[in-house]
């Protein structure tokens, strides 16, 4: 990444400088390929308050965050964070277009490794991860499928209004929908 610093109000010294790439660096670590783009770092001070606005524009995305604070390295902590969340809900907004779409490309190198480690765990034991409880809300199929679309699941428990059996509606490869009726 080239870096761009400018200073309003204060002197860009080669420590503040420094810093400013060496956190900003550790955004690469989302990417398959550290982006080339430039890195627009503007740092202002008025009356007491640090001010910093951080601008990285790339292909299909723009990364911006601002954040004041009295301590300038803190102000710096903070955007950095703030761009962090920025990718990490652009990775999410991402991954979940290619699932929908089947594309198997992945952009960012996180998504990589959660497919390796996927792959591992299925060679190993079968271990359950995650536990969730909750209550069946007695409802119809219609609602339920409802439900489902409304949490963005690709299936939905819940309590047949008519039969008061536990029954779960599911999204087909095909885009429509099938119901689980159990038989005794």
């Amino acid at each position: 990444m080239n870096y761009i610093i400018r200073g309003e109000n204060i002197e860009v010294t080669g420590a503040i400088r420094e810093y400013v790439e060496k956190k900003i660096n550790k955004l690469e670590r989302y990417f398959d390929t550290p982006p080339t783009s430039d890195v627009h770092v503007n740092l202002s001070v008025y009356n007491d308050a640090q001010t910093i606005e951080v601008t990285i524009p790339m292909t299909n995305l723009l990364l911006r965050a601002e954040e004041e604070h009295a301590d300038l390295y803190a102000a710096i902590d903070l955007v950095v964070d703030k761009l962090e969340r920025q990718i990490r809900k652009h990775k999410t907004k991402v991954n979940r277009k290619f699932r929908q779409e089947g594309s198997p490309r992945y952009i960012f190198a996180e998504l990589e490794k959660e497919r390796r480690e996927k792959e591992e765990e299925e060679s190993d034991e079968i271990e359950i991860v995650r536990t969730k409880r909750f209550n069946l809300k007695p409802m119809d199929s219609e609602e339920a499928i409802l439900q489902m679309d409304m949490l963005g699941h690709s299936f939905f428990v819940f309590t047949n209004a008519d039969s008061g059996d536990t029954n779960v509606v599911y999204r087909r490869k095909d885009g429509r929908y099938g119901l689980i009726e159990p038989h005794m």
